[in-house]
Parts: C-alpha cells; structure tokens; sequence
C-alpha cells in the first residue's frame, strides 16, 4: 500500500512540475516555412533581426522570457533573419532592427521598430484580445 501512494505522489508532483514549466520556444522561420507557420497559427508574434545587430542580441533573452510566460500560451513566436529572409521581411516591412510583428489568422496585423520590452508586451497584449 505503502509503494502505491508513493507511485501516486510521484506522479502528482511530475505532473504538477510539467504544468508549472510550461514553456514556449521562440521558433527559427525562414522563407520556407513562414506562411505556412502563420496559415497554421492564429496568434503569432515575430521579432526580425540580424547577426550583427547587438540591440537584437541583447532583447533575445527578454523575448524567450515573454514567450515563456504561461500567460502567452496561446501565442506563437518566432525569430525570422531579416537579411537572410526577404519574403518574410517585406510581408512586416521591415525598415529598422530589431522589429516586431504580429500577424492574427495569417494576416498581418501590426509592427514596430524597437527594443523596449514594453512596447513589445503591448502588442502581444493587443494581438491576444483580438
């Protein structure tokens, strides 16, 4: 009886620890698989950047903590190369690095050149009203 309850214990705390940890990864786009990912996603937020823009290293980690927040699950996010990633750069006319977008059921829904976390908060907080 003993060995049960531990059994069960053990598998309450597993999965209470998975639903604690819900975790979203940012996910590499290119070219190839954009539309596709927007097509198949209804809410999704994009952030362009470049290799050698150091703005857009330095948000990268506040970008992976705000897809991670479990109050952002019903958001995609994605990172897209813009130097690498013509069609996915022009459908969000990007102009300047780092820049955000948010696209609602495939269509593009509105963007902003900036490394302010709470501008990008705040579109992700328009784009899960809608």
């Amino acid at each position: 009886m003993v060995l049960w309850l531990q059994v069960i214990l053990k598998l309450l705390i597993v999965n209470f620890a998975k639903k604690k940890q819900i975790k979203m990864a940012v996910i590499v786009s290119t070219d190839q698989d954009f539309k596709k990912i927007l097509s198949e996603k209804n809410k999704v937020v994009v952030k362009y950047y470049a290799d050698w823009c150091g703005s857009c290293k330095l948000f990268s980690p506040k970008y992976k903590r705000i897809s991670n927040d479990e109050n952002n699950s019903e958001v995609t996010f994605l990172d897209v190369n813009a130097e690498e990633n013509e069609l996915a750069r022009k459908m969000a006319a990007v102009d300047n690095l780092p820049f955000f977008a948010t696209f609602l059921n495939g269509e593009f829904l509105e963007s902003t050149a900036t490394s302010k976390e709470e501008v990008v908060v705040k579109m992700i907080e328009n784009l899960k009203t809608k």
